[in-house]
């Protein structure tokens, strides 16, 4: 998906913050006159939590730093401004097929950008981007 892992990129989508995990100690042997007892069962790794990207907190900033007045929760024209992406109809058609968007909502420009703004917050969600309920 090209076009989509732009914007998935653009909002820090799969950067890896995290330090890599530090490798768990050895076992100490047991002193000579300790008696020898059957070794411990391993301990298995905490599982690691996907960290969640914070689209709403890194678009309002974009929002605020820029000079033009965008309202990216309802506009994927705007949403696509503000990631300084190519906004153009054709750009927007070629996101659409990309996602999959129905071929009767491809003919109609406001049909289309409706379901192409919910698809694209929707995948950020699925993705584990904080989109708020309301906006999905």
């Amino acid at each position: 998906m090209g076009l989509f892992n732009t914007i998935l990129e653009k909002l820090g989508f799969g950067k890896k913050d995290d330090a890599p995990a530090a490798a768990a100690p050895a076992p100490t042997p047991a002193p000579a006159s300790t008696p020898v007892s059957a070794p411990a069962a391993p301990v298995a790794p905490a599982p690691v939590a996907i960290s969640q990207v914070d689209v709403v907190s890194k678009l309002e900033a974009l929002a605020a730093a820029n000079t033009q007045k965008l309202n990216w929760k309802v506009s994927i024209v705007d949403l696509m401004k503000l990631l300084g992406l190519d906004s153009s109809l054709a750009a927007r058609k070629t996101l659409a097929t990309e996602l999959g968007c129905p071929q009767d909502k491809m003919g109609d420009s406001a049909q289309m950008n409706m379901w192409l703004h919910k698809t694209v917050l929707q995948k950020l969600a699925e993705n584990g981007g904080n989109i708020p309920k309301e906006l999905l």
